[in-house]
């Protein structure tokens, strides 16, 4: 009997550095695996048989293995070092190799198999069911008794059952069977049976089934045995799938209705949180997942309805481990249809109260953070069939059976194992951005990263280059609900750069690579369109100024609802919707969209908006709400959508399709920027364009349901004025999503914003460079790939930049020089560095110490210290000195009156951001 541990208190959110967290749930910094989960996603090297295995057990640190197959082999595969394994092999369970416990299952006429294999309590028998007239030559029928220490199976034991045994439970002196069989020993018993355990005499114990059995466990009390398989009567009593039934005489104690026609039950496992059941089945309406079981009175305390066959359930410390194929558990909250996810792990019981039902069900407690791969493999492409957990050594292992040929992506047969220690696996790469909309804050977000066994990482954001983090932040994430996670950085000046990059590090200490880096400049303004925006109450904001793909970055104040890109959108479309330096996205309207990896429910209450342009004659979806992500969705509404002649239509669904469209002649496909916000609320439905009002609607309801964001295409099945195409074929921008109903003022300050002025950023990288040496008096360094300062002895360097005219109507808001401190070993300095003008004239290729400029007296700016370590470095430079030389060559001097070189990298280097650059900040006037 296995024993449930307590499971963790409550998740917080970690914490440190200068600025804030947002879009996170709160959770502790967390210890090597993830708990309650037990074992690492990590596969560990194991022997592999040539066919499928069926049934597994173990004792004493030996895990056994039956199936169909002739052979096994090394996990590297070599040939050769092949062994004979006839539908059976012992294998050691800190090893994963062969033990020298040799049986050979067999059977005159036909192929042989073992489906079933049980340990006594004392772990001193193996009991075998299958199909199979011999063990090792001792004549059996179907099922047999083995000595463990000998490795004999036991003579005097041989009870006949003429069919396939499929499952086997065994207590201190019954073994119970479920199979195909009608009769033991002569005696009918209809696909469920009873042995004496040490004689194998049949007992008096009827339990009999219309359909096969497939499945049998006994209570921990020993009073009552729970049969599962294909049946829809036991003993006459009406009961489909799953009974209880009385230990010692088989009557029926509980029966069950509501398990549907099509699903059987193929396997249950019990522990003392209750039973629980594992359910296959075909055709629409199936029941394909778990179910969990009182042991007070056998009642159902959640059900999973995930759809994927699940073959084999095991209770461990609080936890449910499964195999499965499951690819959609929409109806639990969670993953939509598509990939195929074979373990699943998830809590056996609630950690608090239980949820009120849906659709009649109480939802299954939530998925853990547990996720080794496999695949369909052979036979019925099912995947892992099998599963028991050993112990040897203080270690414990998960193992698994089944017919997938492929584990974690590596070739590995029928079997494999996962240990409770030893987490080699990092988590996926962060995709990380930036952005800021006004003085005094960047944010940086990213999506969370993927860890197979940890749900609970630690991300570490890096400003500038630094070798230590700015901040620490703890997020909790899972394959399928990858929420974004942000960092306020509270500490930036305006009118400078900042570049960041994000790791993310699991429990054990695996740490992932550095994120791409994420530029920002902060604007010396106060960004008035996306400002607004936030400011409103957007709870998704997706800007499309992301350069790399597939993550789209949520820039809404509580920012954790990133887009993903599916089938590659044309990223920083220019020019973008709102005045500024902000970029669109492209699509294609065949294929392309980009979709929401965080699931939601939307209230009755709610805006879409969006910017877009095109000149399609084939319509498409702008924005919606669906129920599925990469494939179509089944269930879609809260859609704005273009018909073939460019008029746009908002829709919701409340039973029926209900509607609000632009008139006959207001047509959008003129390839300019047009923005529509769509609205529904107490008041009703409204279709506001570019900031008028183009229709009202009393329906102030649409169906509830989970679903996920989706910007350029969907389903759009069914709907009125149905375009040519579910895909948009254009450019759109800035992407808001409300909890509430916009009113149409704010609509039209939304437009009326996009169109004012706003801030523009130039970067201005040097043209040339170089730098003098006292030490070398007649030297000329304009080819090297660093630039050096100091006072005494003296290196003064030289930077000259091409400097762009005002933009018309603007004027220079700001201005930051921006260089980056080398990987020589103490490149920062202790003393200030001044920036100063110089008034003599240079070149890259003849200015030594001999002949060194001029320069200015009145510094632009200077660096009070640089700190050791390559690293961005930024400072401001005196706006009214550069306005006047705007629109010529200009040239800037770095000197010093200390002792202590800096080192920087110079234009030449190919270091990343090496190049000093200006970063020039216009504004209207």
């Amino acid at each position: 009997m296995r024993r449930s541990r307590g499971l963790t208190a409550a998740l917080v959110l970690s914490l440190a550095g200068a600025g804030t967290g947002i879009g996170l749930v709160l959770m502790p910094e967390a210890s090597a695996i993830t708990p309650p989960v037990a074992f690492t996603a990590d596969e560990l090297p194991t022997w592999q048989p040539n066919g499928i295995v069926f049934a597994m057990a173990q004792a004493n640190g030996t895990v056994f293995a039956g199936g169909t197959f002739s052979a096994v082999r090394p996990p590297d595969g070599t040939s050769g070092a092949e062994q004979e394994a006839v539908n059976f092999v012992a294998l050691d369970a800190a090893t994963g190799k062969p033990t020298s416990c040799k049986l050979a299952f067999t059977i005159g006429d036909g192929s042989a198999t073992v489906r079933a294999l049980a340990v006594s309590k004392d772990k001193k028998t193996l009991y075998a069911g299958g199909y199979f007239g011999a063990v090792n030559g001792t004549p059996v029928s179907s099922l047999a008794a083995i000595d463990i220490e000998s490795c004999t199976p036991k003579a005097a034991f041989h009870p006949g059952f003429p069919a396939t045994v499929r499952d086997l439970a065994v207590t201190d002196d019954t073994l119970y069977a479920a199979g195909d069989f009608g009769t033991v020993e002569g005696q009918t018993r209809e696909r469920f049976a009873a042995v004496d355990a040490g004689s194998g005499a049949l007992k008096p114990f009827v339990a009999n089934a219309d359909e096969p059995g497939r499945a049998v466990e006994v209570t921990p009390d020993g009073k009552n045995v729970l049969l599962g398989g294909d049946f829809f009567s036991v003993n006459g009593s009406n009961t489909h799938a799953l009974a209880v039934v009385n230990a010692t005489t088989g009557a029926v104690a509980k029966t069950y209705s509501n398990i549907p026609s099509n699903s059987v039950v193929k396997d249950i496992a019990t522990d003392s949180t209750g039973f629980y059941t594992g359910n296959e089945g075909s055709g629409g309406g199936v029941f394909d997942g778990r179910i969990g079981l009182k042991l007070s009175d056998f009642s159902e305390k959640w059900r999973d309805r995930c759809l994927g066959a699940t073959q084999a359930v095991l209770p461990y410390d609080g936890v449910l481990y499964s195999s499965s194929h499951a690819h959609d558990c929409s109806l639990e909250g969670q993953f939509p249809d598509g990939k195929r996810n074979f373990f699943n792990a998830q809590l056996t019981n609630y950690e608090g109260a239980s949820p009120a039902p849906v659709d009649g069900f109480v939802r299954s407690p939530r998925k853990l953070g547990w996720h080794p791969t496999a695949n369909d493999g052979l036979g019925e492409g099912i995947g892992p069939r099998a599963m028991t957990i050993a112990e040897k050594g203080d270690v414990k292992y998960m193992w698994a059976g089944g017919e997938f040929t492929a584990i974690n992506g590596k070739p590995q047969q029928a079997l494999t194992r996962f240990a409770s220690t030893g987490d080699v696996g990092a988590p996926t790469t962060p995709v990380a951005s930036a952005g800021s909309v006004k003085p005094g804050e960047a944010q940086v977000r990213w999506r969370t990263s993927y860890d197979a066994d940890d749900s609970k990482l630690t991300y570490r954001i890096y400003r500038n280059g630094s070798a230590s983090p700015i901040a620490t932040v703890a997020a909790e994430s899972l394959e399928w609900e990858r929420p974004q996670a942000a960092w306020n950085d509270t500490t930036v000046k305006a009118g400078q750069s900042y570049t960041y990059r994000v790791t993310a590090t699991d429990a054990a200490g695996n740490t992932s690579a550095l994120s791409a880096t994420a530029s920002v400049t902060v604007p010396s303004s106060v960004q008035s369109y996306p400002n607004q925006v936030r400011a409103d109450g957007a709870n998704l904001y997706w800007r499309y100024d992301d350069t790399v793909s597939p993550y789209v970055a949520d820039s809404s104040e509580s920012g954790n609802t990133s887009g993903i890109q599916l089938n590659a959108p044309a990223l920083r479309q220019t020019p973008g919707a709102i005045s500024g330096a902000s970029t669109a996205m492209g699509f294609n309207g065949t294929s392309q969209q980009v979709y929401s990896d965080h699931r939601q429910t939307v209230g009755n209450a709610f805006s879409v908006e969006t910017w877009f342009k095109t000149n399609t004659t084939r319509g498409g979806k702008l924005i919606g709400f669906g129920n599925n992500t990469a494939r179509n969705s089944g269930t879609y509404d809260k859609q704005i959508y273009m018909t073939n002649t460019g008029r746009l239509v908002f829709g919701v669904y409340n039973g029926s399709n209900r509607t609000v469209s632009t008139g006959l002649f207001d047509t959008y496909n003129d390839n300019k920027w047009h923005h529509v916000v769509g609205t529904q609320g107490p008041g009703g439905m409204e279709l506001i364009v570019d900031g008028q009002s183009k229709g009202t609607l009393n329906v102030t309801s649409s169906i509830s349901y989970e679903g996920f964001w989706h910007v350029g295409g969907d389903n759009l099945g069914g709907v009125p004025t149905k375009p040519t195409s579910n895909f948009f074929a254009g450019q759109i921008d800035e992407t808001a999503v409300y909890p509430k109903a916009l009113t149409a003022a704010q609509a039209k300050n939304h437009y009326d914003l996009a169109k004012a002025p706003s801030d523009t950023v130039s970067k201005v990288s040097a043209t040339e460079d170089t730098y003098i040496n006292q030490g070398a008096p007649s030297a000329a360094n304009g080819a090297t790939t660093s630039l050096a300062v100091r006072g005494t002895s003296a290196y003064e360097t030289y930077l000259r930049f091409n400097l762009p005219a005002a933009p018309p109507g603007q004027v220079l808001k700001s201005a930051a020089l921006q260089i980056k401190t080398s990987t020589q070993a103490s490149a920062g300095t202790a003393d200030k560095v001044s920036v100063v003008p110089v008034t003599g004239t240079w070149s890259g290729a003849s200015t030594t110490f001999n002949n060194k400029p001029t320069l200015g007296t009145t510094p632009l700016g200077s660096f009070a210290s640089v700190p050791d370590g390559s690293a961005v470095q930024s400072t401001p430079l005196d706006t009214a000195a550069l306005s006047s030389v705007l629109g010529s060559s200009y040239s800037l001097a770095l000197t010093s009156t200390g002792t202590d070189p800096l080192w920087i990298w110079s234009m030449e280097s190919t270091a990343a951001d090496a190049a000093p650059q200006l970063v020039l900040t216009f504004g209207p006037k």
